[in-house]
């Protein structure tokens, strides 16, 4: 207390004689309490995950290794990467896609802005002929970071700016459907389906402005309310082997649209 007020007392001597006071640009920071209840998984999960975000936000250390030992493709080797949240993480694409020169780059629980801090590492330092890029329902949930509709579609714009310089073919996602289940009956006010619908209409009306190949899960997965086919999850947002094999040939067909275009 006592260095505290003779730094001020210091700083009033120093307005006094003349200098200009502490100037600041931005306003004072706000005080958020969080009174959410992220349940018995959730909370010691976000716990444990924020200390480690203030030092990596992207958390870029996880695929430091991996990309480290990743030869550079063949010359005649078309590499794609997918980029995502849980959603990609969880997808064994060796099983589903067997003999693909596919790389796997999901994170789970990721937001947009933290796909696109690590986008340089873990897509462009890769050298792939495309990139799939899949995000925006933790967006929505506010688990980790709140984001608006028009965020959301401006960290997926500017992750396919970056691609678009490195000469990297762009697939861009529909984010799938999410629904209630009997073991999670809380997804649907969660993760908005009506939000997630109007970032999928933004996001196709984007790769069709630009060309981007686009793979429509949502109207492949979704049952006639515009939610997740229950036969297709178990926790309302996450697919089970079913609904990935939904999704195999959907990203199959955007994948080689993306490369012929890119070729052309």
């Amino acid at each position: 207390m006592k260095r505290l007020a003779f730094l001020l007392a210091g700083a009033m001597l120093l307005t006094a004689a003349g200098e200009p006071a502490h100037y600041q640009s931005s306003p004072e920071r706000r005080t958020v309490h969080d009174t959410r209840d992220w349940g018995p998984w959730a909370g010691p999960f976000r716990d444990k995950l924020v200390p480690s975000m203030m030092q990596d936000f992207g958390e870029r250390y996880l695929y430091a290794p991996a990309n480290a030992a990743l030869p550079p493709p063949a010359p005649s080797e078309k590499r794609v990467v997918f980029l995502g949240d849980s959603i990609t993480d969880l997808w064994d694409l060796a099983r589903y896609f067997p003999g693909k020169p596919y790389v796997n780059r999901g994170i789970g629980s990721q937001v947009t802005a933290q796909m696109l801090v690590r986008f340089e590492q873990d897509v462009v330092a890769l050298k792939p002929s495309a990139v799939v890029i899949l995000g925006g329902v933790n967006d929505v949930s506010g688990f980790l970071q709140v984001e608006s509709t028009e965020g959301i579609v401006a960290n997926i714009t500017a992750m396919a700016d970056i691609a678009d310089r490195h000469g990297i073919a762009v697939v861009l996602c529909s984010i799938l459907p999410v629904t209630n289940t009997p073991d999670a009956d809380y997804v649907e006010k969660e993760r908005h389906p009506e939000q997630l619908r109007t970032i999928n209409e933004q996001l196709r009306k984007l790769a069709k402005a630009r060309g981007y190949a686009f793979a429509d899960y949502q109207s492949a997965m979704r049952n006639s309310a515009g939610l997740l086919r229950p036969e297709l999850t178990r926790d309302g947002v996450h697919p089970l082997p079913a609904g990935y094999a939904v999704m195999a040939p959907i990203v199959t067909s955007a994948i080689d649209e993306a490369l012929q275009h890119h070729r052309d």
